[in-house]
């Protein structure tokens, strides 16, 4: 049986010890330790996962715009993955900022403050697995390279000029090599202010950066068979 730590991570190495612990253990050992409820599925608690882990973790940041780790710089990341280890859904990284963006360029941006220090944790994720039963698998503490860093900041700008200069509703999921944008919102309702072709003020949907599957799977892949 695994405790709850009643302090955050003192250091990296605790982090990382921390996160080695939970390797083996299914979701529902965890969630019954941490007196935690397991919802049916995942649809309506799609941040259930992270949330669980964050508590044996230690994560104090909660839903706070910073890293989940802000004394040492580093972002949790859970990500389901298939037999294969492979990933079975895009990452999201945060809320695109649609409104306000003078001044903000790469180097000062949330998207690369948020990926500077990534620890992933890789979740058995296939449907056909209850959600109690799903494993947790080895973490893995990433810092993106310097080509990484240098797709994703060919793709965060691209997808800026397009929302600077109002072409926000023609941006699709195909846009980006690594880095693409999509619709994050409970429902169509949520609308948030963006600019229009004519910078006019348009209400849209909220929009997220999320990482591409290609992405995270070519990370992934290379670190557990390194790993092996």
């Amino acid at each position: 049986m695994l405790s709850l730590p009643s302090l955050p991570p003192e250091n990296e190495q605790q982090l990382l010890q921390r996160a080695r612990a939970l390797a083996g253990f299914t979701l529902g050992e965890l969630a019954s330790w941490a007196q935690i409820t397991i919802p049916r599925d995942l649809r309506r608690d799609k941040g259930w996962v992270g949330m669980l882990l964050e508590r044996y973790l230690g994560a104090i940041a909660g839903s706070k715009p910073e890293q989940d780790f802000p004394e040492l710089g580093i972002e949790l990341k859970t990500i389901p993955v298939n037999a294969a280890g492979q990933p079975l859904e895009t990452t999201f990284v945060c809320v695109a900022p649609l409104t306000g963006n003078s001044g903000v360029t790469w180097l000062n941006s949330h998207v690369r403050r948020k990926l500077a220090r990534v620890l992933w944790i890789p979740v058995e994720g296939e449907r056909q697995i209850p959600l109690p039963q799903r494993r947790v698998g080895s973490p893995l503490l990433w810092q993106p390279s310097q080509q990484e860093e240098e797709q994703l900041r060919r793709d965060w700008e691209e997808l800026m000029d397009l929302i600077v200069l109002g072409q926000i509703e023609r941006v699709t999921a195909r846009h980006g090599e690594v880095l693409q944008l999509r619709p994050k919102a409970a429902n169509n309702r949520a609308l948030t202010e963006a600019i229009g072709e004519h910078g006019q003020p348009i209400l849209t949907l909220p929009r997220g950066f999320y990482l591409k599957k290609n992405f995270t799977g070519t990370l992934l892949a290379r670190h557990f068979a390194v790993a092996r």
